[in-house]
């Protein structure tokens, strides 16, 4: 079955009945889930068993997980770090700051595929400039190289628990101040100074390591005046000729000020889907949910279909097998050497 352009998200831990339909509509073809639809593993569980009963076999599940302040569920899942702790390992040794990032990626995925989950929005490969608050230590490091080689790192081992990474911001926010959250953040260097913000995508692509990316809501007005998630200079131009990227692009959420530019969320989503995204997120406002849904016309694409169907996790435990699994010991053993749940222990 075809899967739909928009992912949205759930009101709370249990399914309503207006989202019971809402699984249905056709357009509909991913949800995310955020803390407020958790409360332990069981209750996600059970969460996510409902949503598939009511919805298409081909819907994507999703979280926004990448340790650090941006973790959504805690309590019966390992606390992770953020993502900066690997960039410190790897400056102290890089086989072992490699290693551990590879772990933390199985780890991370392994716990997410056992609840049943088919994707994550993360690695984060924005530089570290010290630039941005909103990025600051979710990224691994200010060096684009150790960046791509951590990342490969994190990607190899969610890819081998079944999971699907979503590298993100894609061209770059770790340069501007303003969080896109609430603002329109604006990037004024020319194209020529970008390299290395792009140069982690770039490795990724070539490398075979990169099925998905989501893209900035950042304005970089020396290459076009429209945010690079509405862009089609950065989305096409620039990604899939340029960078030769045949994954899935995500926009980053719609309800951001960040997209506020393009008008209200029907146009949003439109604009998007227009410049080359496959799918798009419209999260916290059901009234732009329900909006789009009754005004969206968007044709069959069967290679969009096909790379979004691409992503649907396989995970190679059950929740019984992944506690009991000597590899998910040994994976939280290595990373409590390095962490002991609230700070960097080396």
């Amino acid at each position: 079955m075809a899967i739909g352009p928009l992912m949205i998200d759930l009101v709370g831990k249990q399914l309503l009945s207006e989202e019971r339909q809402l699984l249905k509509h056709p357009l509909v073809g991913g949800i995310i889930i955020f803390t407020r639809n958790f409360e332990s593993r069981e209750q996600l569980i059970q969460l996510i068993n409902e949503v598939r009963a009511e919805s298409h076999p081909s819907l994507l599940i999703a979280a926004d997980y990448e340790g650090g302040r941006v973790q959504r569920f805690r309590k019966d899942f390992t606390v992770l770090p953020a993502m900066r702790l690997l960039g410190q390992v790897y400056d102290r040794d890089q086989n072992e700051g490699l290693e551990l990032a590879h772990q933390l990626g199985w780890l991370l995925a392994a716990e997410l595929g056992a609840v049943g989950i088919d994707l994550n929005f993360g690695p984060v490969v924005d530089l570290d400039y010290g630039a941005s608050s909103v990025i600051g230590d979710r990224a691994f490091h200010r060096d684009p190289n150790v960046v791509a080689q951590l990342a490969i790192s994190v990607m190899s081992g969610m890819r081998e628990a079944g999971m699907s990474a979503v590298a993100k911001h894609f061209p770059g926010h770790g340069a501007v101040v303003a969080d896109s959250h609430i603002a329109m953040p604006v990037d004024h260097r020319p194209y020529a100074a970008l390299g290395e913000d792009i140069l982690p995508y770039k490795r990724l692509i070539t490398e075979g390591h990169l099925p998905a990316v989501m893209a900035a809501h950042v304005v970089f007005d020396q290459v076009d005046n429209l945010p690079a998630s509405f862009s089609q200079q950065w989305l096409v131009n620039e990604l899939r000729v340029h960078l030769g990227f045949t994954g899935a692009v995500f926009s980053d959420d719609l309800s951001m000020e960040g997209a506020s530019v393009i008008g209200a969320m029907p146009a949003r989503a439109e604009r998007a889907l227009a410049a080359g995204c496959d799918m798009v997120l419209i999260c916290n406002n059901r009234p732009a949910v329900l909006q789009t849904l009754e005004v969206l016309n968007v044709p069959h694409n069967a290679l969009r279909e096909s790379r979004l169907a691409s992503l649907r996790g396989s995970p190679v435990l059950s929740q019984e097998q992944l506690v009991s699994s000597d590899q998910w010991q040994q994976c939280r053993k290595n990373l409590y050497r390095y962490w002991d749940g609230t700070q960097f222990t080396v």
